[in-house]
């Protein structure tokens, strides 16, 4: 029997089609786990303490949620717009070791507001809504204790502010909205007023107000860069002065809420260099005038694209990425091995109430040393769509934690497209997977709560059950996040590479590592450090750099 060429041809055809489809898209991984069918309210804001547990907080005007406050506690508030008397919790906090979880005590709105993690491992919390928006509140991680708040915490209101810690320990809390400027927290003679910062001004459309939660990072300068809307500055806040304008972001589309893509500080390597690069690589998006459209019923598809810039080149220029599908609203998570976790958010519209839609459910896995072209891998699925008020954050053991979700002004159920979610559920990247069990290090020593130094010659011990290819070991280091709105503020991974990898036991090994050697690198605080073999991490311990 004879076969007829146009079938050869046929058969070749498509075969050639299929591998390039494959070879484009990679395999799908990583596992999905639900941990709480209902945690009783929707994690708006999430925040992982060097305790492994997990404050997390909505609004305190959704309405009644689903989680009481303990023994007949109630909440007063002649402010509320829902409840004047509300015997729910507004926020709780999650055990992540025993899946478990207790309602906490927020008195004043925390609707949209920001924070980040003192020195001391406390949470300091700032702004909200209403009575909430110059408040400052703080949760320290001690057994049973709850939040403090401070009236008139702040010189001025902040809703959608963004904060960042500084090197100094202070933290900066920028913009919010109608606010053009920033302040220091805490505060002292010489910082207790608001500064301008007319970057605000200028890349603010009254209209829409797409420069809220601006995406900040500390730059390895001790500066900051500031992206908001469409644009980029490096300001040094101690003189305030603007140190470099960046390139607009190729086609000019805006990535800040409400067209809320995403941003991460890439992996900061070579860290004992004279000179230390820093790349800031901004995701996902919605098109100019999409909120406006959405407003009138007409959804519009997110953006696909991704831009990375070097901040630190003398003439920086954006490099512009596809990724696998268009999304709005996700959210970026770095990961130990030195990846960046794109997860939740829409394909179509932006953020606000009611206007996402077309949940994208896979997430995408983002590996930044690979060329151009190359570097996403779309993973397994959830069956959850995490939409407006989605959060994402990495715990110690390698797993992230995802929560929140609710389009609506209160909390809805029924009758809804996306209905309110309550439940907490993990993504387990494919490092977590049992096949890799004889590849994955586990520390031994320093044990965890220990305290470095910078510029430490730091030994870390771990064992490992196969064998060891010394060459490609590392030790990384990931400062949490206090991540909402698609943002997560300080979030920042430094590797520490190996300078050295000795045997020093059966199936035990010593990595000599020289920790970050200023608070421009990594400002002082907890941060998690994992040792990397051949990709693969350890669970993480805690360390406090001072």
């Amino acid at each position: 029997m004879t076969t007829h060429p146009n079938l050869i041809l046929a058969f070749l055809f498509f075969f050639l089609f299929h591998f390039l489809l494959i070879s484009l898209t990679h395999a799908a991984g990583g596992k999905w786990q639900l941990l709480q069918q209902n945690i009783g309210i929707s994690a708006m804001h999430m925040q992982l303490l060097h305790n492994d547990r997990v404050v997390l907080f909505d609004r305190t005007d959704f309405g009644k949620s689903n989680l009481s406050l303990p023994e007949g506690q109630c909440r007063n508030d002649p402010n509320d717009t829902a409840l004047k008397v509300d015997c729910t919790a507004h926020s709780a906090e999650y055990d992540v070791p025993t899946n478990s979880f207790r309602p906490l005590m927020v008195q004043t709105d925390v609707w949209c507001s920001s924070g980040s993690v003192a020195q001391d491992g406390s949470l300091i919390q700032t702004g909200g809504f209403n009575d909430g928006e110059r408040r400052v509140r703080i949760f320290q991680p001690c057994t049973g204790c709850d939040w403090k708040e401070y009236d008139n915490g702040l010189a001025a209101r902040r809703w959608y502010a963004t904060n960042h810690i500084l090197p100094d320990g202070r933290q900066i809390i920028i913009g919010g909205r109608r606010q053009f400027n920033y302040e220091f927290y805490p505060k002292s003679e010489s910082s207790s007023n608001v500064h301008s910062l007319p970057f605000l001004v200028q890349t603010n459309d009254p209209k829409v107000e797409n420069n809220l939660y601006p995406f900040v990072f500390l730059n390895v300068d001790g500066n900051l860069f500031i992206f908001a809307n469409n644009r980029a500055i490096l300001f040094d806040y101690v003189k305030n002065v603007v140190v470099k304008t960046y390139p607009q972001i190729p086609g000019g589309e805006p990535r800040s809420y409400p067209s809320t893509g995403s941003a991460v500080l890439l992996p900061l390597k070579n860290l004992q260099a004279q000179f230390v690069e820093a790349e800031v690589l901004v995701c996902g998006g919605a098109p100019k005038g999409s909120y406006a459209k959405a407003v009138n019923g007409t959804f519009v598809e997110a953006l696909k694209t991704c831009g990375r810039i070097k901040i630190t080149d003398p003439n920086p220029q954006w490099v512009v990425e596809t990724m696998p599908q268009a999304r709005v609203m996700g959210d970026m998570t770095l990961l130990p091995d030195g990846t960046v976790l794109i997860i939740n958010g829409a394909a179509v519209g932006t953020a606000g109430w009611e206007f996402g839609r077309n949940p994208v459910l896979n997430p995408v896995i983002y590996r930044p040393d690979k060329a151009v072209g190359s570097r996403f891998e779309q993973q397994n699925p959830t069956t959850i769509p995490r939409m407006y008020h989605s959060t994402a954050v990495l715990l110690r053991d390698g797993r992230v934690l995802v929560g929140g979700s609710n389009p609506h002004i209160y909390y809805e159920f029924t009758n809804v497209l996306f209905p309110t979610e309550l439940r907490l559920e993990s993504f387990n990247p494919d490092y977590l997977d049992a096949k890799y069990v004889n590849l994955r290090p586990k520390i031994v020593a320093p044990q965890s709560q220990a305290k470095i130094n910078y510029g430490q010659k730091l030994a870390v011990r771990f064992s490992v059950a196969g064998t060891v290819a010394p060459n490609l070991v590392l030790v990384t280091m990931v400062a949490p996040s206090f991540t909402t709105h698609s943002f997560s503020m300080n979030q920042r991974l430094l590797v520490l590479a190996a300078e050295s990898v000795t045997n020093v036991a059966i199936s035990t090994y010593q990595v000599q590592v020289t920790t970050p050697g200023s608070g421009n690198l990594a400002p002082s605080g907890y941060y998690l450090l994992y040792v990397v073999h051949q990709q693969i991490p350890s669970e993480g311990i805690w360390v406090q750099i001072l």
